[in-house]
């Protein structure tokens, strides 16, 4: 925890409009020092792994833009006050070589890994989901073997053609195969495309959130889970289309905003390691509303992360 307040005022919020000054996430500090930080947030521009429509490119710039709508207040619902107890730097994004697709994992996997070296917790900002490979292999340097908890509509186990394919449907097969996450005690949330290979992942599928409420869905993650290491992926696609439209893979019968809200305050106090908010696409986004249910996830998301300190 850092000592005294953030930089932007006495509880760490900014007094000056949403609509001025530099769009960093939440309005916190852009800086590369690590000294003394708690957590990181990056942005990861990349879509070069998608399979359907282009654009999460553009969503570290559209998060961090919706979120100084949130800048002036704590996140409501919470019992902490994760802005003001802990330092959180906007640590800027990784480089990309459109050129050197190749080289991008290896790239990204060094950028997170500069962070958690420093025993600095790293929150990412996507980019498409394959993302969370390289950023796994990371966590797995420092943490071991991780659980997982996925908020998506798609599985993202298919079998990959080859060891070295960047497909964003594929990263957790490559994930498992690789000892990186326990499938065992990892669950998926939200889930309802149709892919015959679970991988041992438990899954807690979209019908079952709507049918058994989300108490059922918290009471099953605390249950799963248990106090393990728990690296946690936020895929926006979870959401249905009517509150996420801008995204690559859009499926109907997807989660809401609130029952999401709930889910994490009722998960309160598990172990999270790391986490990312991926597959938020602007050009198809043109209410913005879908970035701004990016911009909320990552909030909630930090708020999680202090909850189990």
């Amino acid at each position: 925890m850092a000592e005294g307040k953030n930089s932007l005022g006495n509880f760490g919020y900014s007094t000056t409009p949403s609509f001025s000054g530099l769009p960093t996430f939440f309005g916190q500090p852009y800086t590369q020092d690590l000294q003394n930080v708690d957590i990181a947030v990056s942005g990861v521009p990349f879509d070069c792994a998608t399979s359907n429509r282009p654009g999460t490119r553009f969503g570290p710039r559209g998060i961090r833009e919706a979120s100084l709508l949130q800048i002036h207040e704590p996140p409501y619902g919470w019992d902490l006050d994760a802005f003001s107890d802990y330092k959180i730097i906007d640590y800027g994004d990784v480089q990309i070589d459109y050129g050197d697709v190749r080289g991008f994992p290896q790239r990204l996997q060094n950028h997170v890994g500069r962070i958690l070296e420093q025993n600095v917790t790293s929150l990412v900002l996507g980019g498409d989901h394959y993302i969370t490979y390289p950023i796994l292999k990371a966590h797995a340097e420092i943490h071991g073997r991780m659980s997982l908890l996925q908020f998506d509509a798609h599985s993202d186990t298919w079998k990959a053609n080859e060891p070295t394919d960047i497909d964003h449907g594929t990263m957790l097969y490559h994930a498992i195969n690789e000892g990186l996450i326990d499938p065992g005690s990892s669950v998926q949330v939200g889930i309802r495309t149709t892919n015959q290979e679970s991988m041992g992942m438990n899954i807690i599928d979209s019908f079952e959130v709507h049918e058994k409420g989300t108490q059922f869905v918290a009471d099953m993650i605390r249950e799963i889970l248990g106090n393990n290491p728990t690296y946690l992926t936020f895929d926006i696609d979870s959401l249905d289309p009517a509150y996420a439209p801008g995204t690559g893979t859009p499926v109907w019968g997807g989660l809401t905003p609130i029952q999401v809200a709930v889910i994490l305050r009722k998960i309160m106090g598990i172990n999270v390691i790391g986490m990312d908010v991926v597959e938020v696409s602007p050009p198809y986004d043109t209410s913005g509303i879908t970035s701004v249910a990016g911009a909320h996830v990552a909030v909630d998301l930090i708020c999680l992360w202090a909850s189990g300190k």
